[in-house]
């Protein structure tokens, strides 16, 4: 069986663009897959926090998955600061890691170009932790050497950098590194938000996964829509709702959506479609995100019994690195 690896960034509450765009996707793996998850708190001191705040984020993405769905008996979940691993072969892969291969990636791009339309210093704001946080994420993959990571295409530089790095392991110290595959999820659904532009945390347009039902219902009123009466055929290629409807309803009932479209209905009425089944397939993983929350000690024993897991692996993988390099 191939293995998969997936990390989860604790930044804010789960919405719904996460759950359809990544987690959802990223769950269907296990299927045929020996899975591993892992919360990449280590990434997270590259913005300014408070430790309860980080903290208290990283218990949330631990629940999240546990009651989306992931069986810690059948896959290893795992919390990225308990491999000490991970941090050592990070600083090996910075002294192979040429500084125009960092200074390409995208992220950081992104900062640089942000600062120039601002009139800022081009590194304002940019520590050494963004700079070098590929670096880090190719350790956090190339440690549990898997056969697939899965991404979108606008993660891809992600994996080729691990592999950049890999060879370079390969050919300049002769050490046998698996180089993975990204796993590209071709029909990830994008989530439009409430304003219909992307669901984003950025946008303030996002509706939190696990928000109790009547905040679940009040923000999905609140999706933006036009002005045309109830009587008025609607396209439903272009309605937020209709999009959203589509994640969570049967078949038969978005063939039945689109045709209310098609004939004319309500924007109210179909709110109220789209309310009833999404929260038809979450109410169950909301009850059991807060028993999670509520249990850190039996949270605590997974994330403790996945780290056991991937050290197996990731112990005796670094000491040969470590050996070849010349370091033990």
């Amino acid at each position: 069986m191939k293995r998969s690896l997936t990390g989860i960034k604790p930044t804010g509450d789960i919405h719904l663009g996460n759950y359809i765009g990544a987690i959802k996707p990223a769950l269907k793996l296990a299927a045929n897959h020996e899975s591993y998850y892992f919360v990449a708190n280590g990434h997270g001191l590259t913005k300014p926090h408070q430790k309860e705040e980080l903290h208290a984020l990283t218990k949330g993405v631990v629940a999240s998955w546990l009651a989306l769905g992931l069986d810690p008996n059948q896959t290893t979940l795992y919390r990225q600061s308990d491999i000490p691993e991970v941090f050592e072969l990070s600083w090996i892969l910075a002294t192979l890691s040429p500084k125009g291969l960092m200074n390409r990636a995208h992220a950081y791009k992104a900062m640089v170009d942000e600062n120039e339309a601002n009139s800022r210093e081009l590194d304002a704001g940019i520590n050494m932790g963004l700079f070098t946080y590929p670096i880090l994420m190719a350790a956090d993959i190339l440690l549990v050497e898997p056969d697939v990571v899965p991404v979108g295409k606008d993660q891809m530089q992600h994996i080729e950098i691990a592999r950049d790095l890999g060879l370079a392991l390969r050919n300049q110290h002769k050490v046998t590194v698996k180089l993975p595959e990204p796993y590209i999820m071709e029909d990830v659904a994008v989530l439009p938000g409430l304003d219909g532009r992307k669901m984003s945390k950025s946008y303030g347009n996002t509706i939190p996964l696990f928000v109790e039902k009547n905040e679940l219902k009040k923000r999905i009123y609140k999706i933006k829509t036009d002005s045309l009466p109830p009587s008025a055929p609607k396209d439903p290629a272009t309605s937020t709702i209709y999009m959203l409807y589509k994640q969570f309803a049967t078949t038969e009932e978005v063939k039945g959506l689109e045709g209310a479209f098609q004939e004319g209905i309500g924007w109210g009425d179909a709110k109220g479609e789209l309310f009833r089944v999404a929260n038809r397939e979450l109410e169950e993983p909301r009850e059991l995100y807060k028993e999670w929350l509520a249990n850190s000690e039996k949270m605590e024993r997974v994330l403790e019994d996945g780290a056991d897991r991937v050290r197996q692996v990731s112990v005796p993988f670094l000491q040969t690195i470590k050996k070849e390099l010349g370091l033990t």
